[in-house]
């Protein structure tokens, strides 16, 4: 047997100090090594999603900024300073950020219990709103609350996430048989669509019945079952704009932009929004370089952010929030998955739910912007103008980190 050099040895031998001394660990019987009693340090929460989350915010601030910079020029915003809309949205994030801080200190189990009276809050808040909202466009989204406007859309839809998650834990047991496991479910969806295309807001609709449908497909609801529910949302969306003649004016528009009977109409923004993506190129014109913001674009703030960011960074900017979004959204599925394997379905189903929402919006408003898909009144989350849903995409990241940081204590031999 080859002997050790001495020196080598002495080097990892364990020291005769007090309770600080490293513990021997023989390896094979060919020695002894230093294993370090320090004990390992725990993260209480996935920093790396924190950090995604940092970043696409603290651009959106910049974004948001740099679109709406020129909007006093215009005679609708007289009154408006340069930064009028920075300021508001940096009150958002202010807001969203305590909103956030709170609810991450609220256990997983509090929420299921209250997700029944958030679901019972926010149908409420629908009602409401078509009474005493504010009328925006020809649609009432938005209810006044002094310095801010609320859109209670963006409560259905982290309402919707909580009540299907407890749902499908409630119904397990029934979850093979149609009617027991989906109807219910399918009739609360169906109510908070028929008031939400009163609104109109269909965009949220899509995003609210894509919600339901991925948590009940994620919860174990039969295959068929599922295919059968996307065919009937499938139809019924289709029927919507067949009877609706805006809606079918958008839809042509989005299949032919460029036409002159759309150019200035249903087709405006959508072509707009292509100039700009097309002005960017590889790495863009810079920041705050953009020429479609000057009155161009409309709500180039709001739901063409995208659009401006792509003119002033490109190709390589649009790429990278395209990255950030699938990172996030796959990140916030594993911890879901994570939660499911440690038997807790709720916060499992709770978690992928609000991965569903972020990643389903960020790919509808993408899309949109690039003129993959019609155009609808959906923002990019965590990075569009709206006090409303930047609070409520916030809160929902909070829930998420709260399952994350349970789901580490369980595996640490802690307690929730």
């Amino acid at each position: 047997m080859k002997l050790l050099p001495r020196a080598w040895l002495d080097r990892f031998a364990p020291r005769e100090a007090g309770a600080g001394a490293a513990l021997p660990v023989r390896l094979g019987g060919r020695g002894s090594f230093a294993a370090s009693t320090a004990p390992a340090q725990v993260k209480g929460f996935d920093q790396p999603l924190a950090m995604v989350t940092a970043a696409l915010l603290l651009w959106g601030l910049v974004m948001v900024y740099s679109a709406s910079i020129a909007m006093p020029d215009n005679p609708r915003f007289t009154n408006y300073t340069h930064t009028y809309f920075l300021i508001r949205h940096s009150v958002s994030l202010v807001m969203a950020f305590v909103a956030a801080l709170i609810a991450f200190q609220v256990p997983i189990q509090t929420w299921e219990r209250m997700a029944p009276w958030i679901l019972i809050a926010a149908l409420l808040l629908l009602i409401l709103v078509l009474g005493v909202g504010r009328e925006v466009n020809g649609a009432k989204r938005w209810m006044s609350l002094g310095v801010v406007n609320f859109q209670p859309s963006e409560l259905a839809k982290l309402a919707v996430v909580l009540y299907a998650a407890g749902y499908m834990v409630r119904k397990m047991d029934v979850k093979e048989h149609f009617f027991r496991a989906v109807a219910p479910m399918a009739a609360a969806v169906a109510v908070i669509g028929l008031l939400l295309l009163a609104e109109p807001d269909m965009g949220a609709f899509m995003v609210i019945a894509v919600i339901a449908m991925g948590i009940l497909f994620l919860g174990g609801v039969n295959a068929r079952m599922f295919f059968l529910i996307a065919a009937v949302i499938v139809v019924a969306f289709a029927l919507m704009i067949a009877f609706s003649e805006w809606r079918r004016e958008r839809i042509f528009a989005y299949l032919d932009p460029w036409n002159a009977k759309y150019a200035l109409g249903k087709g405006y923004q959508l072509t707009h929004a292509l100039i700009a993506i097309g002005r960017g190129e590889i790495f863009g014109v810079g920041l705050g370089g953009s020429v479609e913001k000057l009155h161009y674009l409309t709500e180039a703030h709001t739901d063409f952010l995208l659009a401006i960011l792509g003119e002033e960074f490109g190709l390589v900017g649009v790429v990278t929030v395209i990255a950030l979004f699938f990172w996030m959204t796959r990140r916030i599925m594993h911890i879901g998955r994570q939660a499911i394997a440690l038997d807790r379905v709720f916060a499992g189903l709770l978690a992928q739910g609000v991965g569903v929402w972020i990643g389903f919006q960020a790919f509808i408003n993408i899309g949109v912007n690039l003129g993959a898909l019609p155009t609808k009144g959906l923002t990019l989350p965590l990075m569009s103008y709206g006090g409303s849903a930047i609070l409520l995409n916030l809160v929902a990241i909070a829930m998420v980190l709260r399952v994350d940081y349970e789901n580490r204590q369980l595996m640490h031999g802690g307690r929730v």
